[in-house]
């Protein structure tokens, strides 16, 4: 039985794509580095320290990991500010899973800065009972040990969450912890999402029921 939904953050609480490769490209730029859109992309999802160990390994050899981490998050902030936005359904959709009875927590690979920041302008932190954020874990996604400890803190077991995941790292990770997937289809085509139970655009097409009738 499903008795909890865990949401991934960026792409699924809000549709921020766009807003943090201009920040990675603007930090890469401003220490003279080529930035590859689509070299990048495949990294969508995971923690700070596995995407500059990937993308851009020689500023981890002239800069501090949470020096860049920090400059990078304050802009991606600064640019977002005003437009961040609940993705479309959002609210209604917590509302209706919480109605239900179901806990629901954040798994994300931001930390809790950027957390807090999507949780406090999109006004959604009432409907949340527990946080699992990139600051309290040692391994980021594809690894499994966010979710599992966002039903951990929700008094969970694994198989008894569904997550909802718009990257490939994440669905990873959801898989890896034993959990239903529903895939949002908001930071990459339909068709480069896998190993999903259900997929949606946005949260207008999900409902309630839909997501307990995966347990």
């Amino acid at each position: 039985m499903i008795k909890g939904v865990i949401f991934d953050m960026d792409g699924v609480l809000v549709d921020n794509r766009d807003v943090h490769i201009e920040a990675f490209r603007r930090l890469f730029t401003k220490y003279g580095l080529a930035f590859d859109r689509e070299k990048f992309m495949p990294s969508f999802g995971m923690t700070n320290d596995l995407i500059f160990q990937g993308q851009a390994p020689e500023l981890l050899e002239r800069f501090d990991l949470d020096r860049l981490s920090q400059e990078k998050e304050a802009l991606y902030r600064q640019l977002f500010e005003k437009s961040i936005a609940p993705t479309a359904g959002l609210v209604d959709f917590l509302a209706g899973i919480k109605r239900q009875g179901l806990k629901v927590s954040v798994g994300s690979s931001g930390g809790s800065d950027n957390v807090n920041f999507v949780l406090t302008r999109c006004a959604i932190s009432e409907y949340f009972d527990a946080i699992a954020n990139g600051d309290m874990i040692t391994r980021g996604k594809p690894d499994p040990e966010v979710y599992l400890l966002a039903a951990q803190l929700l008094g969970l077991k694994p198989q008894e969450c569904v997550v909802c995941e718009d990257a490939p790292v994440g669905i990873r990770a959801a898989r890896a912890a034993g959990m239903r997937v529903v895939a949002l289809a908001t930071t990459f085509p339909r068709e480069r999402i896998p190993d999903y139970d259900l997929i949606v655009d946005d949260f207008t097409q999900l409902t309630p029921e839909a997501v307990m009738a995966l347990g």
